[in-house]
């Protein structure tokens, strides 16, 4: 079972607001647990992925970075296991 996807991202990047885009398209027709981790707010994630982001982890393993493709999102999620309702 899927157990989140987590967007690693910061304010302002366009990048990350078009790789949020493309999550909320797939989550509305697979539904998943999806965290956005804004890496401004810790300096080790700040240093880790400042020229990586946006960057996408798929149960903890990196999946896509710098830019998220909507069909191989949808394949990944459907590889790690049946679609799990969002966390409220």
């Amino acid at each position: 079972m899927t157990g989140s996807v987590v967007l690693y991202g910061r304010p302002g990047c366009c990048l990350c607001e078009d790789a949020l885009m493309v999550l909320e398209r797939v989550q509305a027709r697979r539904p998943f647990r999806l965290e956005q981790r804004d890496i401004e707010r810790d300096d080790a994630l700040l240093a880790a992925y400042l020229e990586r982001i946006p960057l996408i982890t798929i149960d903890g393993i990196v999946a896509f970075e710098l830019f998220v493709d909507e069909a191989e999102l949808e394949q990944r999620l459907a590889a790690a296991g049946p679609a799990e309702a969002p966390v409220e």
